[in-house]
């Protein structure tokens, strides 16, 4: 029963993934064993794997439409924010990162927008594909986020939007792009530039005032998956030009189940919260983490 299971879960997948190019249903075989190492490399290397063109072109082009016809579902924010989503600190200079704010404006559909007919949603669940970036991250499985907000969104950045430098919350954040602004929206970062046992000020510092021997660039194209380590890589998004807008969608797991994000995020990311956001807020959350966002 379970082996008629995986092969009706496994033929889920064809049309949506290059399974030929990734064959992320056969993990144990030469070639995924192969491509598993291949992706570990690169994210032991510098953060970061992207796999160019994960989703074939026919696939593609319905994924395109599914993200365009969400988009108009977007909540826009603007903030003035540092990269540590925090307040300034006035006992540090003002040159200190603490200290350094910039514009950040673009907009999220948030998860429950996002049908469970929809392609997106079916390769977020699909048992198959997390096990593939599980395999990935070097873990033994992970889950996707009990947030109904949170766990599956798409960005969506029009022109003069941006993601200034900042870190992500979660360790690990997989996404895709759908659909490539006429210009800007690059994503740039430095690899590896903090860890949990310091926050090096000092290089942050410099990567702002606009150093960039130890940042890297990515030309990612619709269609690209990406697995990055944000946790500890300061990155950006740079301002998106023209009038085509930049889709990318979210997918976010976690290392244990039941993972529900902050409500004061909710609250600023999507424009509201969700019931388990506002019981949140009643019990109160505690950080995994000391690290300064």
């Amino acid at each position: 029963m379970q082996g008629n299971a995986m092969q009706e879960e496994d033929t889920s997948l064809h049309g949506l993934i290059d399974l030929e190019r990734y064959p992320i249903h056969h993990l144990d075989s030469e070639r995924g064993r192969e491509m598993i190492a291949e992706c570990r490399r690169q994210l032991g290397h510098d953060g970061c794997v992207v796999l160019k063109g994960f989703v074939p072109d026919e696939a593609l082009a319905r994924l395109e439409r599914e993200t365009e016809r969400l988009s108009p579902e977007a909540h826009y924010n603007q903030t003035e924010t540092n990269p540590y989503n925090s307040a300034g600190d006035p006992s540090l200079p003002a040159s200190h990162p603490k200290n350094r704010f910039d514009d950040r404006t673009n907009g999220f559909v948030a998860g429950d927008r996002i049908d469970d007919d929809t392609i997106i949603r079916r390769v977020y669940q699909h048992q198959g594909f997390q096990r593939f970036i599980a395999s990935v991250v070097e873990q033994e499985e992970i889950h996707p986020y009990a947030d109904p907000l949170a766990g599956l969104v798409i960005n969506v950045l029009r022109e003069g939007c941006q993601h200034p430098w900042h870190y992500d919350t979660n360790e690990f954040i997989v996404t895709m792009m759908t659909r490539q602004s006429h210009g800007g929206g690059r994503f740039e970062y430095a690899p590896g530039i903090r860890s949990p046992e310091g926050e090096n000020f000092d290089e942050v510092e410099r990567v702002i005032d606009g150093d960039r021997s130890r940042l890297k660039s990515l030309d990612l194209q619709p269609g690209d998956l990406q697995v990055f380590f944000g946790r500890y890589s300061l990155h950006r998004v740079t301002p998106v030009e023209g009038d085509k807008e930049r889709h990318t969608v979210i997918f976010a797991y976690a290392k244990e189940p039941g993972f529900i994000g902050r409500p004061e995020r909710a609250q600023r990311i999507f424009g509201r919260m969700a019931p388990v956001h506002e019981r949140l807020l009643e019990e109160g959350m505690e950080r995994s983490d000391s690290l300064a966002d």
